[in-house]
């Protein structure tokens, strides 16, 4: 079997023509009809790296650790591949894998490659950078005058190296694909996964996308929205979602790339195609912007997945109602190549649902460190949080003590203790770190969240999630499934006592 694993992130499912978005997307709806399209796929850890650690494993971490890199004692899927005689290969610009809260993810790839100069990416070296053009090029709320934690002046230096789009490192990511099919395309067993940073913010795309979706803002560059609430005017409120619009269809038109080049050589008889992303985004919805802040409605939380397998290529364009979740990518692409899965797993294999619409989960749970613990059955969403996010307890359990961008600080060591209860940590030791608020990059990443209340939506009745109803029954049997599930994944009891639920026996 020879495998491609096309991820994107923050690939907003209701954008997608496949799943009845409205952006112009003809080549995602190209892949559909030849796959099977999941339509009840849920996220599990969050975001980015968090994503990315339960797609390498097969199991949730968010109740245990915050952003942070694959761990000694994790099982990651391509390590698997390589030991059983998998080729895999990384072809990535997504650079949060090189700081020092992901370094250890690209390792694991038999080779990799790494395309330079996505969002705050430390690439291009201006020393004196002229502030006063860029003061002029950016709108305010996206301009920056130094290089502090959110790089949007590192990103503003980068743009200037962006001509064509060849120079986007989203082409150049597909080029590198190409190459790689070009001399290995005939090559026996093989898997290789790109990810693209994009759609991820800033939404920059060529000006043949961008006038795709006409809008009569006409002020400075408008493109990458901060992780808050709308206080935008209408018209800027329109230019971002259309710069998402856009970058969602440059997006389009790189997966066409790989498509033809899948007709032209005549891969589909012998190659499977799993296109995912790692969490959605918010562009306005529930007045909100991105991710992290606040409670992940749908637009966050339910995202796409299509997957094509040549022994179903007879069932091209069929949709599976059964719910899915993050972690189950991990066994099904061991599952396309043969390889034993090992136990304790949370995710399942999806490869017996091409087959055939089976129960793979009948409620998930999902979430961000120190935020709510989420749960759905497909028919309800759960949002359960602290009465105090302020005052909760949380630890952090982990061998590999980095943030996002730095080391733990000495002070995040006091009241350390070593700890070895849990079953995944297959006999190491790990420390057991008090999360605090004053951390570099303190729970709930990407500032405090808000909108911060315990909620329950019937999303048969109200699939936008803006009625929440009140049922003390239906309430209770999702708190059930939530505490099921959190035992199964090991939860430690301060995961329950923050959210006021009984330790189980």
């Amino acid at each position: 079997m020879r495998t491609l694993f096309v991820l994107f992130d923050s690939l907003n499912r209701r954008a997608l023509s496949c799943y009845g978005g409205d952006t112009i997307t003809p080549n995602f709806t190209r892949l559909a009809q030849r796959s099977i399209v999941f339509d009840n796929h849920y996220v599990g850890s969050l975001p980015c790296m968090p994503a990315r650690r339960d797609m390498h494993t097969g199991r949730l971490n968010f109740l245990h650790r915050s952003w942070g890199p694959l761990e000694p004692f994790d099982v990651s899927y391509p390590e698997i591949l390589n030991e059983n005689g998998t080729y895999t290969h990384l072809v990535t610009d997504h650079y949060h894998y090189f700081e020092d809260g992901g370094s250890t993810y690209h390792n694991r790839y038999t080779t990799w490659e790494f395309l330079r100069g996505q969002e705050w990416d430390p690439f291009r070296a201006v020393v004196e950078p002229p502030l006063e053009k860029f003061k002029a090029a950016y709108h305010p709320s996206q301009y920056e005058d130094h290089r502090g934690f959110s790089g949007r002046l590192q990103n503003m230096i980068n743009r200037e190296y962006v001509r064509a789009e060849e120079d986007y490192a989203l082409a150049k990511c597909f080029d590198r694909l190409i190459g790689f099919l070009d001399t290995n395309g005939d090559a026996g067993d093989w898997l290789v996964q790109i990810e693209c940073f994009d759609p991820h913010e800033p939404f920059a795309a060529p000006a043949r996308f961008r006038d795709l979706y006409p809008r009569d803002y006409k002020g400075p560059v408008l493109d990458w929205p901060r992780y808050k609430m709308v206080d935008e005017d209408r018209l800027e409120v329109e230019e971002l979602r259309a710069n998402y619009a856009a970058l969602v269809t440059m997006c389009d038109a790189q997966l066409g790339r790989l498509l033809d080049h899948m007709d032209a050589h005549n891969l589909w008889h012998d190659t499977a195609v799993v296109l995912s992303t790692d969490h959605g985004f918010m562009l306005g919805e529930h007045d909100w912007w991105a991710k992290n802040r606040q409670p992940f409605y749908q637009e966050i939380a339910h995202i796409p997945l299509i997957i094509y397998h040549p022994d179903f290529a007879d069932r091209g364009g069929e949709r599976r109602q059964a719910l899915t979740q993050t972690t189950d990518i991990m066994p099904t692409l061991l599952h396309l190549h043969g390889a034993e899965t090992p136990p304790g797993l949370d995710g399942r294999s999806l490869v017996p649902v091409l087959a055939q619409d089976q129960e793979v989960h009948a409620a998930v749970i999902y979430g961000l460190f120190g935020a709510a613990t989420n749960v759905t059955d497909g028919r309800y969403t759960y949002f359960r949080y602290p009465d105090n996010m302020a005052t909760q307890e949380l630890w952090e359990y982990t061998l590999m003590p980095t943030h996002l961008k730095s080391f733990f600080k000495a002070k995040e060591f006091e009241n350390a203790s070593l700890e070895r209860s849990f079953s995944f940590l297959r006999g190491y030791p790990v420390l057991k770190l008090p999360a605090r608020r004053d951390a570099q990059r303190p729970p709930g990443q990407g500032g405090p969240p808000m909108d911060a209340r315990t909620v329950l939506y019937d999303l048969a009745v109200d699939p936008q999630q803006l009625s929440p109803i009140d049922d003390d029954e239906i309430e209770s049997r999702m708190v059930d499934m939530m505490v099921a599930l959190m035992r199964a994944n090991e939860a430690p009891p301060e995961a329950y006592a923050r959210l006021g639920l009984a330790v189980p026996a």
